[in-house]
């Protein structure tokens, strides 16, 4: 499988007045360049059905242990037993609980008020699931595959202009007032607002104001745990190293980057869903194969 490559040419102009400097106004030219094959895995049969396991295997893979900790000494004590208790012993004609000292308010016990839980989550758990090794690699080949379905991206929920009749886009070129430069290393001088006006000239501004104007806070109580905003998925975009052009774009709201070397199906497949609108560099195509 072949797809061309774009070539990006940005002319900077910029006005200086008495005052200073007005901001810089990129001027972008895309230009297809050489096709370039794309590596076998990109025609791999689609199996959504791989995807999801190598998803919630990643998933699970990173889910920390939590639970509590059992009185021990000096440490500070698990909920519900907190309270200093006694046993009243057998022949009252009462429940044999565990009672607050000097009180018969029951304490400590699953069914009293304040009591601990009954059984509640073990540090010791494992939550990892293991996934065999060509299953992994198969349902990231699988994911790949996906993206170059502009059907399948267009269902999953991105948006593009309609002149982007082949998927997946390639990065070639890079040149700045005539000068060449390697695009996955230009200057970072203004790099957030270049990667911005790259995307928009190749047809994908659609998708990053869908992601940013998508931004909302969270339900729940999850807003209470450091995860206060929910962004949508955009552009992922796949580098051969990450240097300036990575860092540029990782500002821009859902567009997440990635090195060629740590592609898993879980980065072209968030939550299991195929096709997602991904971006390469023609580096990060040579790394692939």
């Amino acid at each position: 499988m072949k797809v061309a490559v774009h070539n990006i040419i940005n002319n900077i102009e910029q006005d200086e007045l008495d005052a200073g400097r007005l901001q810089e106004v990129y001027d972008i030219d895309v230009e297809l360049g050489k096709k370039v094959s794309l590596p076998e895995s990109f025609n791999s049969e689609i199996r959504s059905d791989l995807v999801k396991l190598a998803v919630a295997s990643a998933r699970a893979n990173r889910r920390q242990a939590y639970g509590s900790n059992p009185h021990v000494g000096k440490r500070k004590p698990m909920s519900g037993m907190k309270h200093s208790v006694e046993w009243w012993g057998k022949g009252r004609g009462v429940s044999r609980i565990m009672r607050r000292t000097g009180q018969r308010r029951g304490a400590q016990s699953p069914h009293t008020l304040g009591g601990r839980r009954a059984h509640g989550p073990k540090v010791e758990k494992d939550w990892s699931r293991k996934l065999n090794r060509n299953e992994r690699r198969l349902a990231r080949n699988s994911a790949l595959a996906a993206t170059t379905n502009v059907d399948m991206v267009s269902n999953r929920g991105h948006r593009f202009a309609e002149e982007i009749s082949s998927l997946p886009i390639v990065l070639g070129d890079y040149s700045e007032n005539g000068e060449k430069i390697d695009i996955e290393a230009f200057n970072l001088n203004g790099g957030t607002r270049k990667v911005n006006a790259i995307f928009e000239a190749l047809g994908l501004g659609d998708d990053l104001r869908r992601a940013r104007e998508g931004r909302k806070i969270r339900a729940g109580k999850a807003t209470m745990r450091g995860r206060v905003h929910k962004t949508p998925k955009s552009v992922l975009l796949v580098v051969a190293s990450k240097d300036g052009l990575a860092k540029a774009a990782r500002n821009l709201p859902g567009v997440d980057v990635v090195a060629a070397k740590d592609l898993s199906a879980e980065h072209l497949a968030p939550g299991g869903d195929l096709g997602r609108l991904t971006v390469f560099t023609k580096a990060a195509v040579e790394a692939l194969n």
